[in-house]
């Protein structure tokens, strides 16, 4: 995904980081989550993954996300009404925070201090051009797919052709948090659709139902297609997994503060930070919704938060303090998702 001044992050630009991850494998798919269009154009998106898959070809999902200053939509469409979550996919209300497979679904989590934080205007500043005004998100992500399908024209009838880029074997998907425009133009242009639980747990309930809702047959999809996303640690003991995953609450603190995502503390850094009430409330939503354990308990929790959001598929991912840590609750997740 991409991430700017963030010192703990190497994601300021997943163009390069696929590119050298590409040609270092053969068969593993790839892709951004996501690419941040705020302050980018439609064609300068399309010519890097479309020479990536021209390098590569057929390995690639261009995932699309809004933020980084992305302009209002083009047109009002109709809204699904944000609410606080009280339905499950299937119309079961969540009650005291839980559904009835018992997914948590936390209180909502503001973002108001992150927007008035020095840094947000500062990523704004250094991200875009001096007096520069972001496409309208709506009308960004159809030019997108207009110039992959080589069907782009203005008003006047001057076509564009991207070589490479036109034609490009891209998984095309829009990432989203929330019931808004992202869920709304994923589903209006028959698109997939990944919706947040790892980093907006209260909300991941009305995203997909909006995408659902939105959802019109394209020649690249005939149903929706949801991917969920969570934050796990495997090991194979929970007390083991606990201890790999103590810095995740002072990471996201990190990140929450508006200070930046910081390097993963170490179990024993992470312990010798003092909280404040202030600092737990900034990060409980996240802790809570972290899935740490054994294989099986892991496991089981995906397969309620599948169950609850009717996702298609899972979007796994880990952090730890040392890589190996990492690769290893993959692999027994792996191994146990594998006889299920």
């Amino acid at each position: 995904a991409e991430h700017h001044l963030n010192p703990g992050v190497a994601g300021t630009s997943p163009a390069v980081v696929l590119a050298l991850t590409a040609a270092a494998t053969s068969t593993i798919r790839l892709g951004a989550g996501a690419v941040q269009l705020g302050h980018r154009t439609a064609l300068a998106t399309v010519e890097e993954f479309g020479l990536l898959d021209a390098l590569h070809p057929g390995r690639f999902d261009l995932g699309l996300g809004r933020s980084g200053g992305s302009g209002a939509p083009k047109a009002a469409a109709p809204r699904v009404p944000a609410r606080e979550p009280a339905l499950v996919g299937g119309g079961a209300p969540v009650v005291d925070g839980l559904t009835p497979g018992g997914l948590r679904i936390p209180d909502r989590f503001s973002y108001e201090h992150l927007l008035r934080h020095p840094r947000f205007a500062l990523h704004r500043t250094l991200l875009q051009q001096p007096g520069a005004h972001p496409q309208p998100y709506d009308e960004q992500i159809a030019d997108i797919l207009d110039l992959l399908a080589g069907s782009y024209a203005t008003e006047d009838g001057v076509e564009a052709h991207v070589i490479p880029g036109e034609g490009a074997a891209l998984q095309v998907w829009i990432l989203g948090s929330s019931a808004g425009i992202s869920a709304e133009v994923a589903g209006a242009h028959g698109l997939r659709f990944a919706a947040n639980y790892h980093v907006s747990p209260a909300t991941v309930l009305e995203a997909a139902e909006s995408y659902r809702a939105a959802f019109r047959p394209s020649a690249e999809l005939d149903r929706p297609y949801v991917s969920v996303s969570a934050d796990v640690v495997v090991a194979e003991d929970e007390a083991t997994a606990r201890e790999l995953a103590t810095g995740y609450g002072l990471w996201v603190r990190s990140i929450r503060s508006g200070d930046g995502a910081i390097p993963f503390p170490t179990p024993d850094e992470a312990r010798a930070h003092a909280w404040t009430e202030a600092d737990r409330t900034l990060v409980k939503d996240r802790t809570e919704t972290q899935f740490v354990g054994s294989p099986t308990q892991v496991a089981d929790q995906l397969e309620t938060l599948r169950d609850a959001t009717g996702a298609d598929e899972l979007i796994i991912t880990t952090i730890t303090h040392d890589h190996e840590d990492r690769i290893h609750s993959y692999e027994l997740l792996a191994e146990e998702w594998g006889r299920r």
